[in-house]
């Protein structure tokens, strides 16, 4: 089978830091490839130099001239004074009819939710500018598309609508991604680039849960190997250790031998001490209250819509709530009522005499970009306290898998998924009761997040776990709260009930509902309507959808702690929200109008 795309010995390093050597691997057709590995390891490189946007130190790249390759960065860059319709104009070289290629392009745009071809891009959320760039992407007709963390910003709803369109993909694509769940249901091969194997790499034909067998097989083996040549070892060091005379009495060959088994023992156990985790445990204060904190009735609306209402909510030792629920639906905002950060329209939260809250901000405005990695860390000084035990500042930064020499490294150089550990590293000092986790596992590699998820299960205390991480979700939580943004909450057992509620809700939807009352002729048999109003019928939904973009974007920066600490922001946000909501009901109305006719 010829490949699309080859990669023949590759290797890249920065400076002295060496990320892969020797990596050779073909892409073809029907190959849905993951592309996993520890935060380092170089997977977006190998993406960029794959799509011929960097070059390797050595090795080749082979691609396929009658193939065409897109590349989806992990950041999207669009000018916010674009309009959708600018956003989605690349020009294609196969389409020779402009007209044709216009009705394509606006084809997948619904398909991608995007009805407004003239909504400006400056409005869309950062979940909205995520599928923007999927969209621009697909509308490229890629033969292989090379995406990197295309689950970054999306919401749940978001999350499951990719995973739909990869599933079904007519081409082939290689996807870095540390989402499990969303690589085990979307790929058919996975590669993991890690300095633990033989080549640097491991592949594996299969799903993400074949990948896990395989490795654990292969480690297994690994770590059986370096022992019994390590014993190997013993004996010929106990041999070559007896002096001139007793090795004249053996070959020349067997002191050779020895040396190279010192050699490959050396190598293996190099191998074995790769891809280091961090050292994770949440210190708890071991309070054994069996009420820790207690929510009545919460109810909260922003710019005069409601966002939860009659939420409950008990927390004890060793329970693990998940909140769940998309973009704007309300999930931060209860997490800085129960941490005491803002207060609620109705209802009350009850606290255990003394108790101690910790909150993992998923904004990160805890952290000054303008800080070193050593005053992230250790603001007092060199020594860090944990469990009332001193640590030095290079041992305490190890235990997250810092490098001595990055700890006088600015904050804002430091990458998304090292910004969060130093989070996790500052909340670990913090002994506490109740552990509030936005988002927590934003940017975190594979590795991180077992680590983060065996320190969650061994907490002693209570977890509130916001996360769009199904897996994390299903090992951790021993119920779900659902927030649908409309007001509503339900609990759940886990993900899947929650899944089952969203698509009820949205079966439930005016939507469907007016198309079911349609007759026979295409209207609903009252006064007949003009072909202007039909037209104008057929838009609104677009419309609609484009007015609740804008409503959602006021509603999530009201819910920004700087806007709530602000009152002329405040003020300015709530009257636009106020407009934004005005305009979606009077749509709304002008639809039930339309509909009825």
């Amino acid at each position: 089978m010829s490949h699309l795309l080859s990669c023949q010995t590759i290797s890249k390093a920065f400076g002295a830091q060496r990320l892969f050597a020797d990596i050779s691997l073909g892409l073809s057709a029907g190959e849905r490839t993951g592309l996993i590995g520890p935060n380092g390891a170089g997977k977006s490189t190998l993406l960029k130099i794959m799509a011929g946007l960097e070059s390797p130190d050595s090795g080749q790249i082979f691609l396929n001239k009658r193939i065409k390759l897109v590349y989806m960065a992990q950041t999207d860059r669009f000018n916010p004074e674009h309009t959708i319709e600018d956003a989605l104009a690349v020009p294609d070289e196969d389409s020779g009819d402009e007209a044709a290629r216009y009705a394509e392009v606006c084809q997948m745009a619904g398909r991608c939710g995007f009805f407004d071809m003239g909504q400006k891009v400056g409005a869309l959320s950062g979940g909205w500018s995520k599928r923007l760039a999927v969209c621009r992407a697909l509308t490229q007709k890629p033969d292989l598309l090379l995406i990197d963390e295309p689950t970054n910003h999306l919401d749940m709803a978001g999350v499951l609508w990719l995973e739909g369109i990869l599933a079904k993909a007519p081409f082939a694509f290689v996807l870095v991604s540390h989402d499990r769940y969303f690589l085990n249901n979307v790929t058919n091969r996975i590669i993991e680039l890690n300095r633990a194997y033989p080549k640097g790499y491991l592949r594996v034909e299969g799903k993400y849960e074949d990948f896990l067998r395989r490795k654990e097989e292969l480690l297994a083996a690994q770590e059986k190997t370096g022992a019994a040549m390590a014993n190997r070892l013993r004996r010929e060091i106990e041999w070559l250790s007896r002096g001139p005379k007793a090795r004249a009495t053996k070959a020349n060959y067997r002191i050779e031998a020895a040396a190279q088994l010192q050699d490959e023992v050396r190598e293996i156990r190099s191998r074995n001490s790769q891809g280091g985790k961090m050292a994770l445990s949440f210190a708890g204060t071991r309070r054994q209250t069996k009420k820790l904190l207690t929510a009545r009735n919460l109810s909260k609306s922003w710019g005069g819509r409601s966002i939860f209402s009659k939420l409950n909510l008990q927390l004890s030792p060793h329970l693990c709530v998940g909140v769940m629920g998309n973009n704007a639906s309300g999930k931060s905002t209860l997490m800085n009522i129960l941490a005491g950060r803002l207060a609620a329209d109705q209802g009350e939260v009850k606290t255990a005499p003394g108790l101690r809250v910790a909150l993992f901000d998923q904004k990160r405005d805890d952290l000054d970009q303008r800080q070193t990695l050593r005053q992230a860390l250790s603001p007092d000084g060199d020594t860090v306290v944990y469990n009332d035990r001193p640590l030095h500042i290079v041992s305490w930064a190890r235990r997250f898998l810092f490098r001595p020499d990055q700890l006088d490294l600015p904050v804002s150089r430091l990458s998304g998924g090292e910004q969060a550990r130093i989070l996790l590293a500052n909340l670990m000092r913090q002994p506490a009761d109740v552990l509030l986790l936005d988002e927590p596992t934003n940017d975190l590699d594979i590795p991180s997040l077992e680590v983060l998820e065996e320190g969650l299960r061994e907490f002693p205390g209570a977890v509130v776990l916001v996360s769009h991480d199904r897996f994390l979700l299903d090992n951790l939580a021993d119920y779900v709260i659902g927030l649908d943004g409309r007001g509503n909450t339900e609990i759940f057992a886990d993900f899947n009930q929650w899944l089952a509620w969203q698509k009820e809700a949205a079966r439930e939807t005016p939507v469907p509902a007016v198309r079911k009352q349609k007759t026979a002729n295409g209207n609903s048999g009252g006064k007949k309507i003009t072909l202007g109003e039909q037209l104008e019928l057929e838009k609104i939904e677009g419309k609609i959808q484009t007015a609740e973009g804008l409503l959602t974007t006021w509603q999530s920066r009201l819910a920004r702690p700087d806007v709530q600490c602000d009152a002329s922001q405040l003020a300015d946000c709530c009257r636009e929200a106020q407009e934004a909501q005005d305009a979606v009901d009077k749509l709304y109305a002008r639809w039930e109008e339309l509909a009825e006719k």
